[in-house]
C-alpha cells in the first residue's frame, strides 16, 4: 500500500527534546554537548545515515539551539541554488551534502575554510550531514576529505518495534489509548520517520479531543478529510 507523506497542520520545531535517540544515542549527547557549551571545540562533526534516520532532524536542534544563545549560524542545504558567501560570525551547517552542486560544493569549501581560519583566531564549527560516509561522497576531494576531519556518527533509522514502542510510549504520556489497529493503520499509510509520526500523533491528539472521539480508524479518515 502506498505511504502518505504527512502533510497536515503545522510541524514542531525540531529540538532536542523532540528527537528519539533510540540507537543514536552517542550522537545525539555529542551535538547536545557541543551545541551547550560555551567553549566549543573547532574539531568538525559529520553524521550520516539513511533517510528518515533523523540528520536533519538534529542539524536544525543543533541550529535553534546556537540561536537561542544569540550565534549566528549559516545553513546550506541542497534546495539553496545560490549559497551566500561566508560571514565571520558564523558556525557552518551543511545538511544534504550528498546532493549537493558544482556550486554548492564551492561555497561549502569556502565556508568550511574560513570557519577554521577565522580572523579573530577562534575558529567556528562545522556540522555537516549526508547519506553516505565522507569516504563515499561523490563530491570535489578537497571537500570531500575535510568533512571526514572530525568527529563522524553513523545515525541509524528505528525499526518497527522500536517506532511503535516510541508510539505507545507517547501515547500513554499524554493519556491516549492507541489501539494496535490503529497504529497499524498508522505505519501503514503514513511517512514512517518518526519526525512525521509524532507530528500526525500531535494532530490525532487533538482532533481526538476536539471531537470527543477515541484515536480509531475512522477518526484518522474524518481528520484527513476535514484538512
Amino acid at each position: 500500500m502506498k505511504q502518505i507523506a504527512l502533510d497536515i497542520g503545522l510541524a514542531s520545531v525540531p529540538m532536542f527534546s523532540n528527537f528519539f535517540a533510540g540507537p543514536n544515542e552517542a550522537a545525539l549527547r555529542h551535538l547536545e554537548l557541543w551545541a551547550g557549551n560555551t567553549l566549543r571545540s573547532p574539531v568538525p562533526t559529520y553524521v550520516w545515515g539513511e533517510p528518515g534516520s533523523g540528520k536533519t532532524h538534529l542539524l536544525k536542534a543543533v541550529r535553534e539551539t546556537l540561536r537561542e544563545q544569540g550565534a549566528v549560524v549559516g545553513w546550506l542545504d541542497a534546495s539553496i541554488l545560490e549559497p551566500s558567501e561566508y560571514s565571520d560570525n558564523w558556525a557552518d551547517i551543511l545538511d544534504e551534502c550528498h546532493l549537493y552542486t558544482a556550486v554548492q560544493q564551492q561555497a561549502a569549501f569556502n565556508w568550511f575554510i574560513n570557519a577554521l581560519n577565522s580572523p579573530d583566531g577562534r575558529p567556528r564549527w562545522v556540522l555537516a550531514a549526508g547519506n553516505v560516509p565522507p569516504a563515499d561522497l561523490a563530491l570535489r576531494e578537497d571537500l570531500r576529505t575535510r568533512l571526514g576531519w572530525g568527529h563522524v556518527f553513523e545515525l541509524r533509522a528505528l525499526t518497527e518495534p522500536e517506532r511503535r514502542a516510541v508510539l505507545r510510549r507517547e501515547a500513554d504520556a499524554r493519556g491516549v489509548f492507541l489501539s494496535d489497529e490503529a497504529m497499524d493503520f498508522m505505519l501503514r499509510r503514513f511517512s514512517r520517520d518518526l519526525s512525521s509520526l509524532m507530528q500526525l500523533l500531535d494532530q490525532l491528539d487533538g482532533y481526538a479531543l476536539q471531537t470527543q472521539r477515541a484515536i480509531t480508524i475512522p477518526l484518522i479518515k474524518a481528520m484527513l478529510e476535514n484538512q
